[in-house]
């Protein structure tokens, strides 16, 4: 049973771990996108703490505003339920939940779940200010192990987190496992430019103009403007991406290109009891 009530921050216990000293983790953060597992997961956390008061506004900055467009367009791909129940992982601050909860009908509720207490915090913030408390709940989560019933949601989505798990294939599966026969998965991520002017265009914002904004404007010491360039550019293009959901059971995977194919939206059905 799914609660109602949207957690207070004070109660959401805060899962990263501290950094042990003599581990071997590098220090420069351009490095996190190739590392996997625990070592990956603090720095991703450690960053995102570090930005979560701003990071909507980056986000605005960034993507010069088409980042609010293309989460209309993938809240779009949930199913309208009476009573339904989402699940919205890797929620940050909550901009996608909020989309996607008047989809869930009188009786619905949906879960924001993050890792990163910070980010939630910021989410709850949004929560609150629209009186959805009853509605929306915040709760800390790891995506490789969400910790909810087989079978628990009738929509799962995501947006701009796959990137930053440690092992992707292990939250496809676990987000497999908890939903529903007939569920859906949708998942907006960043993905390959699929023109090659557009690709090179890309990748100069990406590794040139993005880091000198990062330092010479932003003044950022977290890493974050060498990281995201360099997440996506590691991260499964839209075909690879289908199939490792297809290899986690999902069937009926497709996917649309959006903004050139800047990003994409996967849409996963898991296998009806009938089917």
């Amino acid at each position: 049973m799914i609660e109602s009530r949207c957690y207070h921050p004070l109660m959401v216990q805060a899962h990263t771990p501290p950094v042990q000293k003599g581990t071997d983790s590098p220090a420069a953060p351009l490095a996190v996108s190739t590392w996997s597992g625990q070592a990956r997961e603090q720095a991703v956390q450690r960053m995102f703490t570090a930005i979560a008061r701003v990071y909507d506004l980056n986000n605005t900055l960034l993507s010069f505003g088409l980042h609010h467009r293309w989460k209309k367009i993938t809240a779009s791909y949930v199913p309208v339920t009476t009573g339904g129940k989402a699940l919205d992982v890797g929620a940050g601050t909550a901009d996608l939940a909020l989309l996607i909860e008047p989809r869930m009908g009188t009786n619905g509720r949906v879960i924001a779940s993050d890792l990163n207490h910070a980010m939630l915090v910021e989410g709850l913030k949004k929560v609150t200010s629209r009186g959805l408390e009853q509605r929306i709940t915040c709760l800390e989560a790891n995506a490789e192990h969400l910790g909810f019933p087989d079978a628990t949601f009738h929509a799962v989505t995501t947006g701009f987190c796959m990137r930053n798990v440690g092992n992707l294939r292990q939250a496809v599966t676990e987000i497999h496992r908890i939903l529903q026969p007939g569920g859906r998965f949708v998942c907006l991520e960043f993905s390959r430019p699929i023109f090659g002017w557009l690709r090179t265009l890309y990748d100069w914002y990406s590794f040139r103009l993005l880091p000198w904004i990062g330092t010479k404007v932003a003044h950022d010491t977290t890493g974050v403007y060498e990281y995201l360039p360099a997440s996506i550019r590691n991260f499964p293009d839209q075909e690879r991406l289908k199939q490792i959901l297809l290899d986690a059971g999902f069937r009926q995977v497709t996917y649309r290109n959006l903004t050139g194919g800047i990003v994409a939206i996967h849409v996963a059905i898991k296998r009806s009891a009938e089917s």
